[in-house]
C-alpha cells in the first residue's frame, strides 16, 4: 500500500462515520421516530463528559494524523511503517467496521448513542451480544487500531489509545451502572456469564 495507506485510512474512516453514525441514525429515525442520539456530553466534571471528550479527541487525533501524514507534514513511526503493518491495518479496519455496523443493527430498536438515565431500553443478549456484552465497542477497537496501522504516526496511535480509554471509561462508569439499575438481576446474571469486549474476559462478579 505504501504511500497510499493514509489515503486508504482516511477513506475507511469516512465510510465508518457514514455507516456507523449517519446511516444507522437515519434507520433508527425511520423505525422509531428518534435518531437514537442521547449525546455523550453529560454534566460538567462527570464521567460521561470525560468519556465523551476522550472519544471526540481520539477521533480528532486520527483525522488530523491522517491528514498530516497524507500531506507529508508528519512522518510515520519507522517501527510500524511497512507493508505488513499496512495490510494488517487494512484487514483490521475492514473487519472492525463491518462488525461495528453488524452489532449496531443486531441491537434493533434498542440501539442508542449515549445514555438517558430515565429511559428504559431492552436488554439485548442474543446474536453477537451472546458472545460479548459490548460488541459495538469491541469492534471499534480493532477498527481504530487498523486505521492507526495504515498511517502509524504519533497522532493516530495516540487516538487509538485514547479511544480504548474512552470506551473503558464509558462502559465501566456509565453504561454498566445504568444497565444494572434498569435491568437488575437479569443484567447481573448476563454480565457474570459474558465478557465485556472479548469472550469470557471482563465478566462481572455477582454480589
Amino acid at each position: 500500500m505504501g504511500m497510499t495507506s493514509p489515503a486508504v485510512a482516511l477513506f475507511l474512516l469516512s465510510i465508518y462515520g457514514l455507516l456507523a453514525f449517519g446511516v444507522r441514525m437515519a434507520v433508527q429515525l425511520r423505525r422509531t421516530g428518534s435518531a437514537g442520539f442521547n449525546g455523550l456530553g453529560g454534566a460538567s466534571g462527570s464521567a460521561e463528559r470525560a468519556g465523551g471528550l476522550l472519544l471526540a479527541t481520539a477521533a480528532l487525533l486520527c483525522v488530523i494524523g491522517l491528514a498530516l501524514q497524507l500531506s507529508r507534514t508528519l512522518d510515520p513511526l519507522p517501527a510500524l511503517d511497512g507493508e505488513i503493518a499496512s495490510v494488517t491495518g487494512f484487514v483490521l479496519a475492514l473487519l472492525g467496521i463491518a462488525a461495528t455496523v453488524a452489532a449496531q443493527f443486531a441491537m434493533g430498536d434498542a440501539w442508542r448513542i449515549g445514555v438517558d438515565p430515565e429511559e428504559q431500553t431492552e436488554l439485548v443478549t442474543d446474536g453477537p451480544f451472546a458472545l460479548v456484552r459490548n460488541p459495538i465497542y469491541g469492534a471499534m477497537i480493532p477498527a481504530f487500531i487498523g486505521i492507526a496501522l495504515l498511517a502509524p504516526n504519533i497522532l493516530t496511535i495516540s487516538g487509538a489509545i485514547l479511544l480504548v480509554a474512552a470506551l473503558e471509561l464509558h462502559t465501566r462508569l456509565i453504561e454498566e451502572p445504568y444497565l444494572n439499575r434498569i435491568h437488575g438481576q437479569r443484567y447481573a446474571d448476563y454480565a457474570s456469564r459474558v465478557g465485556r469486549f472479548l469472550p469470557a474476559i471482563g465478566r462481572l462478579r455477582q454480589n
